[in-house]
């Protein structure tokens, strides 16, 4: 090849390129996406959990959510009351009101009160159980205890009883939902801490079976729907089951006839179970 077709092969790359790069310095200041300084400001400001409790993908994006105006401060359940002005000091906005939520268990079935069919010898975890015939407990539906909500809770919320039941620390919870898609019994709920009443058992049996494997079980007797609200409870495939949007209507006297005290009442931490045949559960769980 001669020395000009080799000066033309490269004007011709050289030409090439330099049209290329003209488009796409045209594209990008075309299509580029102005963020808001405030953004990155607001990230430093927040906890860097990205635990997703506050309805975001993470930090980022409550960030982003902040300062477009579609969250408030008070949407971090990890910040603190402090940490959450200085967030709307620096955003020059209202930090709101923190709706307290926590993960709550929907089973009492510990080891005290369930029966349990089989010995589970294998990999020990909830999720391994699961798969052997849906574990070692004679209710399907119970918590099997191996604490797969507790390893992956980052915030220390959770701790297993004597039981082997998981207890949650509504102190700590920040209802980033991890125990929940952790256990695969579908056993624990996100709620907001003034919904003080609730089912604790997820059995859908009815009457004598039900309590064969649960001592505080609910075996759909009804009595609960009867004794509260009018529409607050309905019974509904062997369960009792609470219309939440309902709850500033919710009151103790939905609990006082349950014969196996599977419906609670929890305020500051405590249970109030008045089961006829059971015995008071202390611990929140």
């Amino acid at each position: 090849m001669d020395l000009a077709s080799i000066l033309i092969s490269a004007a011709i790359l050289g030409g090439v390129g330099l049209t290329f790069g003209s488009l796409i310095a045209l594209a990008n200041r075309h299509f580029k996406v102005f963020e808001d300084p405030r953004i990155s400001g607001t990230v430093e400001l927040l906890p860097g959990t990205n635990c997703g409790a506050c309805g975001f993908a993470g930090c980022q994006g409550f960030a982003e959510g902040l300062v477009g105006g579609k969250a408030e401060p008070a949407g971090c359940t990890v910040m603190g009351p402090d940490d959450r002005e200085e967030v709307a000091s620096f955003l020059g906005v209202s930090a709101g009101v923190a709706r307290k939520v926590v993960a709550r268990l929907l089973c009492a079935g510990g080891a005290d009160v369930a029966v349990q069919q089989a010995l589970y010898r294998g990999l020990p975890t909830c999720g391994a159980a699961a798969t052997v015939s849906g574990g070692g407990k004679g209710c399907p539906w119970g918590c099997l205890g191996l604490g797969d909500c507790e390893v992956v809770c980052d915030f220390d919320a959770i701790t297993m009883s004597s039981n082997g039941l998981p207890v949650v620390d509504p102190e700590r919870c920040t209802a980033c939902g991890d125990c929940v898609e952790a256990c695969p019994k579908d056993l624990f709920t996100l709620m907001p801490m003034e919904q003080k009443l609730l089912v604790q058992c997820k059995n859908l049996l009815e009457g004598d079976p039900a309590e064969a494997l649960c001592r505080v079980a609910c075996t759909a007797c009804g009595r609960c729907a009867a004794d509260a609200a009018e529409g607050l409870i309905e019974i509904k495939d062997g369960l009792a089951v609470i219309d939440y949007e309902q709850n500033h209507r919710a009151g103790k006297d939905a609990i006082a006839r349950c014969p196996t005290g599977a419906i609670v009442w929890l305020e500051n931490g405590q249970f109030t179970n008045l089961g006829l045949a059971q015995p008071a559960r202390s611990e929140l769980g």
